[in-house]
């Protein structure tokens, strides 16, 4: 399937649609014909890489990750990056260049935990989960 991301004049998503294989590069005739902007968007793609469907593994063919991102409503398209960004969640995240990923200042945990992100303290707290 292609996904395509109608787009406002601010680079913002309105809503993404899904089309056969056989759209694939028709970005520009829809544009065209409807007078919107419309940009193809992967739907495997995240920070820049393909995965394989159903997958959280890589794909060996690369040819199929661009802008960067799956879109989604409320993302923005920027138009330099040729990249999809999603809404910054907190003010402290930082743009990660590469993925066009936000990132939070400090690192996530790599204990196997669940934390939520805490701006007022900039840091990740542990939450407790009820059995």
């Amino acid at each position: 399937m292609a996904h395509f991301a109608k787009i406002d004049s601010s680079g913002i998503v309105l809503q993404v649609y899904t089309g056969t294989d056989n759209d694939n590069g028709k970005e520009l005739e829809l544009s065209a014909r409807t007078g919107d902007t419309y940009r193809q968007t992967s739907y495997n793609t995240r920070g820049g890489i393909y995965y394989k469907p159903n997958s959280h593994e890589p794909s060996e063919d690369q040819s199929k990750a661009f802008r960067k991102n799956y879109a989604g409503k409320g993302f923005t398209y920027d138009e330099d990056r040729d990249a999809f960004i999603e809404p910054q969640p907190y003010p402290s995240w930082i743009l990660n260049e590469d993925t066009c990923r936000w990132e939070a200042p400090v690192a996530y945990p790599d204990d196997g935990q669940v934390y939520d992100w805490n701006e007022e303290t900039l840091n990740w707290v542990l939450v407790v989960l009820q059995p």
